[in-house]
């Protein structure tokens, strides 16, 4: 939508030139020091070093005793063939991820240990990636995003004081790409099954003048999906200017990406699963001769532009700053066919013909969101012998238009063209600062403290009671141990406590509270030669957890409700096992118990103490592991496995609810091939995901229901219960040339 298109527009667009001017003054800027100083080149490692003191505010390192698992640019690069960053992710230690159109690309989601996206805080840089009303993180705004990431790290818990909304899952922080010492370019293609397929186009100019790099990417990904329509066609880009001094470092990015995807929310219920499992009943209807049909455009299409601004400056041997200014613009709207819609959904009046009474139509409507997000993240860090003190924070700000449109109605009664049935604006501010703090006391004892205050205003029409006025204040403190018993051995002792506000969903819902929660976490690293090992029991204790209820809105949103208290007690091990200089084995396993203390539930008109029940979407045992053989210097092979046990949909424990239990597993190999042409190399990769072809379903969603009609005069309560499938066995395959 054109931005001069709203009710406010002038003060966003003077904002947003403001920012852009910004940008262009650091550059004029960093061009006149460039010609000013005359510095050496520094080494790679040393470029990289400088680009990771953007993330270091929100990273931990094996002297925290915080709970993590990393991943670097080469870890994913032989399986980025076009599936999303949760689809990559899938064999941390107690991950699961699942997908809409059942292969890894569109809408993806995923869980760690069993708290879904909304509770797991992103960041790109150190600036939050997750909506600021839903919560949720939506890779399928930004396809193919891995290709410009140097690294992430998955912190599991609480973790340390990060920036936007409170972890109480995980936090995933990603950095992306390094400053290049040299000048590259990268063509990368692949197709596979389901007709998908990912181009994308990289460049870096290398260190221009000793100080300058520029560097950039285009994504092309398609794919028509597992699932009947559920297409996705996908573009994004990403570009960046470096400068780098001696002490300097000052990065320019913008990013982005629009996808139009077929809607694939709906799933299927338990027959339709074994008759026809990839049906898709997004988009039916009956035409006027009673025939089933299916709406071509009923489609989510979404357009989203970020851009940041980061100036690290390392002040001397012990002190260094880091700021940041971001925006985001965000826009879009999903389209849908509705049958038989009632005009008083609609603020329509019913229609007068005669003796008839027209009161409902069918219709196809638009739900837009248009929404700007901005603000500052800034932090100083000081180091000195076994003084390891960063202090910073953020002030983030989001502005959402909601509105509605009905584009085509069969009797349009009194509405009139560009009408909107509903029109609704939130604002949002996100106020943070914290301090951390390890201190070395000696050669073997480390202490960890971490403290965080974070104050929240959200206002928004629309939602419960109209209107929402809400003000939270957090207090999330945390502190630890570290003990260092030899070069081989360490153990940590860790607590945590963090709380979190309410989303809009959960307003749309009813009146919910904030959540509380309370971290413990006990760990041993063993590191040698050949065995790194990492073995953590957790205790998470909720006052007031907003579980998933395992039902969706109707626009496929899960539903999340208040549960009293609950716990999730948990063992968690991963390892690397260096076999042989061929052979490196990567397993890893989660056991936990996930519980609903005390749940009361409504069953058949009466109120329930069920007990102790099981959270929904929480399995009690998740295992991975990676075994890579190298037969020669140039060629990689992998069997990866994944085994995600049984789980409820629901958090009253009912059969029907059941997901089962399945094991995959996939075959990954990589070539490269060293040329002495215009290319450095070609590198070939393919990809079969779940060899043995099975059938699984890695979400679902579960509802009940009062129905009085079955036993007339008393309320019976139905159990409803739907599956996303995923794909059988499937492939990728690509190749890379780089030069």
């Amino acid at each position: 939508m054109n931005l001069l298109y709203r009710s406010f527009n002038n003060g966003k667009l003077f904002c947003k030139r403001s920012f852009l001017t910004a940008m262009t003054l650091v550059w004029i800027c960093s061009y006149a020091m460039a010609q000013e100083e005359q510095e050496k080149d520094t080494v790679v490692s040393e470029l990289v070093s400088l680009d990771e003191v953007l993330v270091s505010a929100v990273r931990v390192t094996a002297q925290s005793p915080v709970t993590f698992s990393n991943l670097d640019k080469k870890d994913m690069a032989s399986r980025n063939l076009g599936q999303d960053i949760p689809v990559l992710m899938n064999y941390l230690p107690s991950v699961v991820t699942t997908s809409d159109a059942g292969a890894g690309v569109g809408y993806t989601g995923i869980r760690v240990r069993g708290s879904d996206a909304t509770r797991v805080n992103v960041t790109i840089n150190g600036i939050p990636y997750n909506d600021s009303e839903s919560h949720g993180t939506f890779w399928v705004n930004m396809p193919d995003f891995v290709s410009s990431v140097e690294n992430l790290q998955l912190q599991r818990g609480v973790g340390t004081s990060t920036n936007g909304a409170g972890a109480f899952g995980a936090s995933l922080n990603l950095l992306t790409d390094a400053v290049s010492e040299e000048a590259s370019g990268e063509i990368s293609n692949s197709y596979g099954s389901f007709n998908t397929r990912k181009h994308t186009v990289k460049f870096s100019t290398g260190k221009l003048n000793d100080h300058f790099e520029m560097a950039g990417r285009l994504s092309v990904v398609r794919s028509d999906g597992y699932i009947d329509r559920a297409s996705s066609d996908l573009k994004s880009y990403f570009l960046q200017g470096a400068y780098v001094g001696e002490n300097t470092l000052i990065k320019a990015l913008v990013f982005g990406g629009h996808e139009t995807t077929y809607q694939a929310w709906n799933g299927v219920d338990a027959e339709t699963l074994k008759n026809n499992r990839t049906f898709n009943s997004a988009g039916m209807y009956k035409d006027e001769q009673g025939n089933t049909r299916f709406y071509d455009n009923e489609i989510d299409d979404y357009k989203q532009d970020h851009a940041q601004l980061h100036w690290n400056q390392k002040i001397s041997e012990n002190w260094s700053t880091n700021l940041a200014f971001h925006y985001t613009y965000g826009r879009g709207y999903f389209e849908q066919y509705r049958e038989d819609a009632p005009f008083s959904e609609y603020g329509l009046k019913p229609i007068h013909a005669g003796n008839d009474t027209i009161a409902s139509t069918d219709l196809i409507r638009r739900k837009w969101l248009d929404n700007d997000f901005y603000g500052t993240t800034f932090s100083t860090h000081y180091k000195k012998d076994g003084t390891d003190l960063i202090v910073g924070g953020a002030w983030n700000k989001y502005e959402g238009d909601h509105f509605g449109e009905i584009i085509w109605a069969r009797y349009a009664s009194q509405s009139k063209i560009r009408d909107r049935y509903y029109d609704d604006f939130s604002v949002k501010t996100d106020f943070n600062v914290f301090a951390k703090l390890n201190y070395q006391l000696d050669g073997h004892w480390s202490l960890f403290g971490d403290v965080q205050y974070r104050a929240i205003r959200y206002k928004a029409t629309g939602v419960q009671a109209d209107f929402v006025n809400d003000t939270f204040n957090f207090f999330n403190p945390k502190v630890g141990v570290t003990y260092k018993l030899n070069p081989d051995h360490s153990f940590y002792l860790s607590y945590a406590r963090a709380g979190r506000e309410p989303n809009r969903n959960d307003y749309e819902e009813g009146n919910p509270r904030p959540e509380y929660l309370n971290d413990i976490e006990l760990g041993w690293r063993y590191l040698s030669g050949k065995v790194r090992l990492n073995v953590n029991a957790y205790y998470m204790r909720y006052k007031d957890q907003l579980v998933l209820t395992g039902e969706l809105n109707d626009v496929g949103a899960p539903i999340r409700e208040n549960s009293g208290d609950s716990y999730r007690l948990g063992l968690e091990a991963d390892a690397a096992i260096f076999l042989s200089d061929q052979w490196v084995l990567r397993p890893n396993i989660a056991l936990s118990d996930n519980r609903n203390v005390d749940f009361v539930f409504r069953r058949d008109g009466e109120l329930q103490d069920l007990g102790n029940t099981n959270i929904a979407f929480s399995p009690k045992i998740i295992a991975g592991n990676m075994l890579s053989f190298a037969p020669v210097h140039n060629l990689q092979l992998s069997v990866l496995s994944k085994y995600v046990g049984e789980q409820y949909m629901g958090n009253i424990d009912a059969k029907s609810s059941r997901l089962d239990d399945y094991f995959i597993n996939d075959f990954n190999v990589q070539y490269e091939i060293k040329t002495n042409t215009i290319f450095k190399s070609i590198v070939l990769n393919g990809l079969v995901n779940n060899i043995f072809d099975v059938k699984y379903e890695s979400n679902g969603f579960f509802y009940t229901e009062d129905n009085d009609k079955i036993n007339p005069g008393s309320i019976t309560t139905v159990e409803n219960a739907g599956y996303y499938p995923q794909a059988g066995i499937n492939f990728l395959v690509g190749a890379t040339l780089r030069f």
